[in-house]
């Protein structure tokens, strides 16, 4: 089974929905990615649909824009 990926930038927004995220979802099912540290993880962000974070793309390609952080393109 592919996981949800987790896609957020370390901001507080971001990490209360990173919190919000594993209450609900088994570590297991799903991967946490920080584009503040993980800059390769951008361009994997776009290219899934991502324009802002904090955001969760589930594993059948669906993205979830959860709130407003940042825009995908101030990460980049």
């Amino acid at each position: 089974m592919e996981k949800a990926v987790f896609y957020h930038a370390g901001c507080p927004v971001c990490i209360s929905a990173e919190q919000d995220i594993l209450n609900l979802i088994p570590k297991e099912q799903v991967e946490v990615v920080h584009l503040g540290t993980d800059k390769a993880g951008i361009g994997k962000a776009a290219a899934a649909g991502v324009k802002s974070v904090p955001a969760l793309v589930l594993a059948n390609g669906n993205v979830l824009h959860i709130n407003f952080g940042a825009s995908i393109d101030d990460l980049k």
